[in-house]
């Protein structure tokens, strides 16, 4: 019989091992949403899985289309989202609105970030740059080098593009006109709506996707335009006579925000501390060239070719030719401004 007991004691308590190290073993399955594509393949790899395995959780992708998607998940009071990738204008609206966790800025570091990349709701986790880019079949004895020269028509004839969406295209028409890029915030609209009209004869086509973008200047069915740098990368791979200036682009950026009411929240802090360390953004400027990392310790705590130093945007030669886009200002003005820029495109 004691032997009986025995046994019984030792089948119970291993099963009482096996039962804890099940829970020690559990991982939460963190669900983060981003727009898909090859953007959210590259994340995935080059930042998201990283971090993630750091954290010890389970990563799950979903796909959005943009904050309303949030809104939805949110006012249902039970998300299955967690986490969020969005444009910075976005999440800083998303903020405003309340659906978002604050960050727990204990876990989350922002050294090595500019003051613009973050906010108490989001943080920047990945950099992109509107560039002024020209085919250099058209300007064979002169490029075009600054936002004035895309404004100069007579030293520089030929067609334009700019974009449908007036972030960015509102800060260059500002930089073309004068104003010193640090100098840029608050917007001076109706300076950058005149300018921009200054050079509404001379813009072909005004586009609405990247993929647009890039096809027009493959294609030389524009001449210059402000076009996103990852996207020019691309033409010029392909072969076209294509060329482009970091000088006075403006710096925009994705952002992770987490959901109100999330199941997870817990984890996805810290999933996005690993996100925006610098060993993980170090990860950036050779696996996902033209864009960068938002935190500008991953150039100190890798080294890197001088080729990948060149393509980064976010290298430190090339961030100082540019600024960095304020997603707050845009927060509280994106509304009206983008009535005026409608009209101003539609005159």
């Amino acid at each position: 019989m004691a032997s009986c007991n025995r046994a019984f004691l030792t089948i119970a308590a291993t099963a009482g091992v096996l039962s804890f190290a099940g829970v020690a073993v559990a991982q939460d399955v963190l669900t983060v949403a981003g727009f898909g594509g090859n953007l959210q393949t590259d994340l995935r790899k080059t930042i998201w899985q990283p971090a993630a395995d750091a954290a010890g959780v389970e990563l799950r992708e979903e796909t959005h289309d943009g904050l309303a998607a949030v809104r939805v998940q949110v006012q249902s009071g039970s998300p299955t989202w967690d986490v969020v990738h969005l444009g910075a204008d976005e999440c800083a609206v998303g903020g405003k609105e309340g659906l978002f966790e604050p960050l727990d800025y204990g876990t989350i570091s922002t050294k090595g970030f500019d003051a613009r990349g973050y906010g108490e709701h989001w943080i920047a986790t990945n950099t992109y740059s509107v560039v002024l880019a020209w085919r250099t079949d058209v300007y064979k004895d002169k490029a075009p080098a600054s936002w004035q020269d895309f404004w100069n028509v007579e030293a520089f004839p030929g067609r334009r593009a700019l974009s449908t969406y007036p972030q960015e295209m509102m800060e260059i028409a500002l930089i073309a006109d004068g104003v010193d890029k640090d100098s840029l915030y608050p917007l001076d609209t109706e300076r950058a709506l005149a300018a921009l009209e200054k050079i509404k004869a001379n813009v072909g086509v005004w586009w609405s996707s990247g993929a647009q973008s890039a096809q027009l200047l493959k294609d030389g069915e524009v001449d210059m335009m402000a076009i996103w740098g990852s996207r020019v990368a691309s033409v010029i791979t392909d072969g076209a006579p294509v060329k482009f200036t970091y000088q006075d682009a403006i710096l925009g950026y994705g952002c992770l925000a987490i959901l109100k009411g999330a199941p997870h929240a817990a984890s996805a802090q810290k999933f996005i501390a690993g996100v925006v360390s610098p060993e993980v953004q170090a990860r950036i400027p050779e696996m996902m060239p033209y864009y960068g990392p938002t935190n500008s310790l991953a150039f100190e705590v890798k080294a890197f070719s001088p080729e990948v130093l060149a393509q980064s945007n976010m290298s430190p030669e090339n961030v100082k030719k540019q600024t960095f886009l304020d997603a707050n200002w845009w927060r509280d003005n994106n509304e009206l401004v983008r009535e005026d820029y409608s009209l101003l495109m539609s005159n």
